[in-house]
């Protein structure tokens, strides 16, 4: 690795720096996370953005993986039906825990789970199903426990999934968004994003069967399309590393509309639209 020589001063400003780029020779800051130190002088270990806390400096990389914490709202895939338990991909380093005690029974039932639960493990989660959840804890080995204790956790259906950094995608209050266009948005923090179909939450509560369903609820051309319409506006944000969030995506799905679902993946089309994505919300700010 080529190592930057240490200038006199050096402002620790938030700035991107690449690996080897000197950060700051002054005595008085600690190194933190994507730094290291060399003849007294703090160098950035990764690419990413510098980040001071009083006398801490670290470096936040550009990309990384998902890294949990509890109450963020996920989207995983199950990759595993285990003993009272599943395995659950959530583009982590390792996968998360998904117990049969921290489901929901069909129609809510609050009981003790039971052998006759064990085998039918198959009728609530199998390998390859989407599912919305929530992190409740840590295992000692760090890997996340999961749980799905609500109406609106579950079984994800009627859609298809979108992948981005996890970075791009902020902690905020809910992560459950009902577009205008029909199309229901779930925002992974972990960079799992799920586009579908509205259904109503009323319709599910009222059958409980729903929770569980694997069959799709008949969609029709033009709901195809909005949802390939967001689900394109959504890649194209993350591959010009902007924001993704509600706002954002409703800005980048109203200024496509003059565009075909096919042109929005096209990169002359993508940085127009990011560029009035990014002037939108600076106006908002």
């Amino acid at each position: 690795m080529e190592i930057d020589e240490a200038p006199q001063k050096v402002d620790i400003a938030a700035r991107i720096v690449t690996p080897g780029t000197a950060i700051t020779n002054d005595p008085a800051f600690m190194r933190g996370h994507g730094t290291f130190s060399e003849h007294d002088t703090i160098y950035s270990s990764v690419a990413g953005v510098v980040e001071r806390i009083n006398k801490l400096v670290s470096v936040r990389p550009l990309k990384q993986r998902y890294s949990g914490e509890i109450g963020d709202i996920i989207v995983g895939r199950i990759t595993e039906v285990a003993s009272k338990r599943w395995r659950v991909d959530v583009n982590s380093r390792q996968d998360g825990v998904l117990l049969l005690s921290s489901i929901n029974l069909p129609g809510g039932i609050q009981r003790r789970k039971s052998e006759s639960d064990e085998l039918q493990m198959r009728t609530f989660f199998a390998e390859g199903d989407l599912v919305f959840a929530e992190v409740q804890s840590y295992f000692a080995d760090g890997a996340l426990s999961l749980h799905t204790r609500s109406i609106q956790y579950g079984k994800l259906r009627n859609g298809t999934l979108v992948t981005a950094f996890p970075q791009l995608v902020p902690r905020s209050r809910s992560h459950f968004h009902t577009l205008s266009c029909g199309v229901d948005v779930v925002l992974g923090v972990n960079g799992y994003i799920w586009v579908s179909k509205h259904v109503p939450a009323s319709k599910v509560e009222a059958n409980a069967e729903l929770i569980y369903s694997d069959k799709n609820e008949p969609i029709s051309d033009d709901e195809r399309e909005a949802i390939a319409r967001v689900a394109n506006c959504i890649q194209l944000l993350n591959r010009l590393y902007v924001k993704i969030t509600d706002m954002s995506i409703i800005f980048a799905y109203e200024a496509s509309l003059v565009h075909s679902v096919k042109e929005l993946l096209t990169h002359d089309v993508a940085v127009e639209l990011a560029q009035n994505v990014m002037a939108r919300l600076e106006q908002q700010a």
